[in-house]
C-alpha cells in the first residue's frame, strides 16, 4: 500500500508540473484535510486554519518544483509546509491584534490630527463615526476598539474575510474623507 500511495503521489505531483488544474484538486481531496487538521492545532481558529490550508496547496501548485521524492515522502514535504505557513500566520496575527486595539487619539492619528482639545477628547471622531454605514461602523468598533483581528471579526460576524477588509478599508476610506470634508468647512 505505501508504494502504491507513493506512485500516486508522484503521478499527481507529475500532473501539477504540467499545471493540470484537476489534479491539485485530487491532491487537496486526498490530503486537504490533514494540512487542515495541522494548520487548526497551530491556529486554533478555523477561518485562519482555512485560510493557511489554502495558502498550502498554492504554494504546492507555485513550488511544486521543490518536492523531491528521493529526499522525503510527499506528505512529510507537505505538512512542513503547513506548519510554516500556520507558524507565519500565527505571528500575524498576533502582531496584528496587538497593533489594532488604539485608542481614540490613535485613530485621529490614522485620519489627520489636529492641535485643539475638541478634537482631542474623541466627540469630533464620534460625530464622524456615526456617520460611517452600519457595517463599516460594526468592523472599526471591533478593530480599532476591541482589538479583534480581520480573521477574528470574519468569524464573529460570520462573513468571507474579503468582505471584512473591504468594509474596515471603505470605513477607514469614508472616515477620512468626512474627516477632511470637515476641516475645508471650518477653513472654509
Amino acid at each position: 500500500m505505501p508504494s502504491t500511495i507513493l506512485n500516486e503521489d508522484i503521478e499527481v505531483i507529475r500532473r501539477i508540473e504540467q499545471r493540470d488544474e484537476s489534479a491539485l484538486s485530487e491532491l487537496y481531496e486526498r490530503y486537504g484535510g490533514l494540512v487542515y487538521t495541522i494548520a487548526y492545532r497551530v491556529l486554533q481558529n478555523n477561518g485562519v486554519a482555512e485560510e493557511v490550508t489554502q495558502d498550502t496547496f498554492l504554494k504546492v501548485w507555485n513550488q511544486i518544483h521543490t518536492w523531491d521524492a528521493q529526499r522525503g515522502k510527499l506528505t512529510t514535504w507537505l505538512l512542513t509546509i503547513t506548519r510554516y505557513a500556520a507558524i507565519d500566520r500565527l505571528r500575524q496575527e498576533q502582531r496584528r491584534h496587538t497593533q489594532s486595539a488604539v485608542s481614540l487619539d490613535d485613530l485621529l492619528n490614522l485620519i489627520g490630527t489636529r492641535d485643539d482639545t475638541e478634537w482631542q477628547d474623541g466627540d469630533f471622531v464620534r460625530s464622524l463615526l456615526i456617520q460611517l454605514s452600519t457595517d463599516q461602523l460594526q468592523v472599526i468598533e471591533l478593530s480599532y476598539f476591541q482589538g479583534l483581528s480581520h480573521g477574528e471579526m470574519a468569524n464573529k460576524l460570520n462573513l468571507p474575510l474579503g468582505t471584512v477588509k473591504t468594509r474596515v478599508r471603505s470605513g477607514l476610506q469614508r472616515l477620512r474623507a468626512l474627516w477632511l470634508k470637515a476641516i475645508e468647512q471650518e477653513n472654509g
